[in-house]
């Protein structure tokens, strides 16, 4: 059984088909991990492509990688923010399709999406932030 709880009010609409959930919490007894914003960069060498979706895709596995660190996964995840260089239409159709593929099972972290003429380095395109839970 989980520690997270999503609500998404009747009263507002759907948002799980755009990758969030209106609200997470959890009464359980744990600790909270705040996640640095996680970039698309690969590897130890931090390349960038130039690619949006690779970016997309490698920001998604950093910050998994920061989660296993705790032995945690994507579930364990109450919130996010996403910061996107020059957002538009087709990138938040490539987000959501890749938040669908980390989070298979429709549950979503709550979310804000934030867009950006430029993040902390030269060509990145994304940074992911997150808020986790690990409970006792």
């Amino acid at each position: 059984m989980s520690a997270i709880v999503h609500k998404n009010p009747g009263t507002l609409f759907d948002p799980t088909p755009y990758g969030f959930s209106h609200s997470t919490g959890t009464t359980a007894k744990g600790s909270y991990v705040f996640i640095s914003g996680q970039s698309g960069g690969e590897d130890l060498e931090h390349r960038l492509s130039d690619d949006f979706r690779t970016q997309v895709r490698y920001a998604l596995l950093n910050l998994k990688s920061v989660l296993a660190e705790y032995d945690l996964n994507p579930e364990n995840v109450l919130k996010i923010t996403i910061l996107i260089v020059d957002h538009d239409q087709d990138k938040l159709q490539v987000w959501t399709e890749e938040m669908q593929n980390v989070w298979k099972d429709g549950k979503f972290p709550a979310s804000t999406l934030i867009p950006v003429p430029r993040l902390a380095l030269g060509g990145m395109l994304i940074e992911v932030d997150a808020l986790a839970f690990m409970p006792e």
